[in-house]
């Protein structure tokens, strides 16, 4: 399957794409991980994109779809993939429809997983990164054994500046704005499955089954 998970940060999308590609065995494409990936490996379009990061400017679509082309060529995404989190406007959609057509193929879903303003908020500043080794806690959900102490370290938590909530709001009513005409573009191509993304991991997970046709 052919497949993409779009939702704002926090919306749990990762987690049920690490999930499903296991059980598919395709690959999960994260375009964060990519473009580290293609920038440690230090192939070209890996250097033009440090050079972009470098100077604090977004990479261009033409440079992320260039990563894309790279990836979805590999022998293991022959049989599918989970595109996680990308694309994120309409140009980038269309954009990856070019790629898509040049290669022969066609996306089968787009899993919105919708998850409300407040519980993003809530999954989001709750978050705890160890300053010394970079393990993840949640305050409510996973909080460490000792307070703001890491388990494995025992270096000290602390709470990330983009993880504040004046920050986390900015970024998801800018992520809102951004996403709503792509919600539309693949609405309008008979592609978009909306699920709920809040509740149990496993209540999730089905509905992720669901939306892709796998349940049963």
């Amino acid at each position: 399957m052919r497949l993409i998970f779009l939702g704002a940060p926090g919306a749990g999308k990762g987690t049920q794409a690490r999930g499903l590609a296991g059980e598919l065995s395709v690959p999960q494409v994260a375009t964060g991980d990519m473009l580290r990936e293609a920038v440690a490996a230090g192939t070209e379009l890996g250097r033009e994109a440090q050079r972009y990061m470098d100077s604090g400017a977004l990479v261009p679509d033409a440079v992320v779809i260039g990563l894309i082309a790279d990836r979805l060529r590999r022998p293991d995404a022959e049989s599918g993939f989970i595109l996680d989190g990308f694309p994120r406007t309409v140009e980038q959609a269309e954009g990856l429809d070019r790629l898509l057509t040049g290669m022969g193929q066609k996306l089968d879903r787009v899993v919105f997983f919708d998850v409300g303003e407040g519980e993003l908020v809530r999954r989001l500043t709750g978050r705890r990164v160890c300053r010394q080794c970079g393990a993840s806690y949640h305050v409510e959900w996973a909080p460490p054994r000792v307070a703001s102490r890491c388990d494995l370290c025992g270096g000290e938590l602390g709470q990330r500046d983009d993880d504040r909530e004046a920050t986390v709001r900015s970024r998801l009513q800018v992520y809102a704005r951004q996403t709503a005409p792509l919600l539309d573009y693949y609405r309008a191509r008979g592609l978009l499955v909306p699920i709920a993304g809040e509740g149990a991991i496993d209540r999730i997970r089905d509905g992720v089954r669901a939306a892709t046709g796998l349940a049963g």
